[in-house]
């Protein structure tokens, strides 16, 4: 008998049954991980710290990150190689397993469709109120810092930093700005206030910062809260300040100054994803049960506009009937302002279908497998 070659040795290990169990046994474990620590991160953090990461991770007293334990991305990635390895080298290749082979296959797809999901995936929020036009949703987990030139009264020239690029230390430059932004501060949540006597004197030298108290504040965690970031910025032209602004999402105002005759204003907000075709919010239902509190329906009727296709028509937004356009999904998610505010959760996954067509492929091959197997003893005992 041939000795095994390194490559048979590692395809036999890739493909082990023990090596399955393994990780099937880790998903387990991170899966109860992840359910437990939704009650103290909620449900996004949660997933994102244990599910879709290569390694879960541990903060040391002195702020040292230190991998403790496999994330779901390692795991199933290193799963889906095992069922892979173990349908080519463990699988027969015949007619009589086809059933088996598309059993197999429809199995790799799911956690194809888990991978596209995590890498792809983009979810946003559109509020918008009754007789409102929108062409753009916000991530309400992410922030970018707008800088905007208003000197023409008829359009706004927008310039917008993604939050990445705003860490303390950068110095952010573009073309259509004349100056550059140095960022001295940036806290993902903030403690906002007005200074009181005895504070310590402000880093703020223009705006509305010098009369504020800005503390680092506990990263909001549960689904129901929301951070506020906070930017210390100066703004430079060349080596001369131009003024250093606190800025803050939580700040209902712009701050600006005006520089070699424009005028600028600087806005802390959720990041924004334009979309090429508008909402318009015609009229939105809250409806409950006869004589109780209790919600029964929640429907908004939107009018779609998009001047690229020529679409132009009604939709009818409600629970489990989202609006499906464009490469998004617009589910209902939320309403107020006494009923004249409708949220709608934009949701874009350039892979939605691809659990759909697994489990099409699991199901299509366990009962070609099983038909056979009942085919066969069907005859056998005739």
């Amino acid at each position: 008998m041939r000795p095994e070659s390194p490559w048979q040795k590692i395809g036999r290990a890739l493909s082990s049954l023990r090596l399955t169990i393994v990780c099937l046994v880790l998903l387990m474990a991170l899966v109860a991980a992840c359910t437990l620590l939704q009650v103290s991160l909620g449900t996004y953090l949660a997933v994102e710290r244990t599910i879709r990461t290569t390694f879960v991770w541990w903060t040391a007293p002195n702020g040292l990150r230190l991998p403790v334990f496999p994330g779901g991305g390692l795991v199933g990635g290193v799963l889906l190689v095992n069922l892979l390895f173990a349908q080519f080298l463990r699988l027969e290749r015949s007619w009589r397993k086809a059933g088996m082979w598309l059993a197999h296959l429809g199995l790799a797809l799911l956690f194809v469709g888990e991978f596209s999901t995590a890498l792809f995936q983009v979810e946003s929020q559109m509020p918008v109120e009754v007789g409102q036009t929108r062409d753009y949703s916000e991530d309400v987990r992410q922030s970018e810092l707008a800088v905007a030139d208003v000197s023409d009264p008829t359009a706004d020239v927008v310039t917008a930093v993604p939050e990445s690029l705003l860490t303390p230390g950068a110095v952010v430059s573009h073309p259509s700005l004349p100056f550059t932004i140095a960022v001295k501060h940036w806290y993902v949540n903030a403690a906002l206030g007005m200074r009181k006597p005895g504070d310590p004197p402000s880093q703020a030298t223009s705006g509305i910062g010098p009369n504020l108290s800005v503390r680092r504040a506990p990263e909001a965690t549960s689904d129901d809260t929301q951070n506020a970031p906070a930017a210390l910025i100066e703004v430079r032209d060349g080596a001369a300040s131009l003024g250093t602004f606190w800025l803050s999402s939580a700040l209902g105002a712009p701050q600006g100054f005006s520089h070699d005759g424009k005028t600028w204003r600087f806005f802390l907000r959720p990041r924004r994803y334009y979309l090429p075709f508008s909402l318009t919010l015609n009229e939105f239902h809250h409806d409950i049960y006869p004589g109780t509190d209790i919600p029964k329906n929640f429907s908004s009727l939107v009018h779609l506009k998009d001047l690229t296709t020529g679409e132009d028509r009604d939709a009818r937004i409600y629970m489990n009937h989202p609006l499906r356009y464009g490469g998004k999904t617009f589910y209902q998610a939320s309403f107020g302002k006494g009923d004249q505010l409708s949220v709608f959760q934009v949701v874009r996954n350039p892979g939605w279908l691809i659990p759909y067509l697994s489990c099409a492929l699991v199901a299509l091959g366990l009962a070609l497998h099983f038909g056979r197997k009942l085919a066969a003893s069907l005859k056998e005992a005739r």
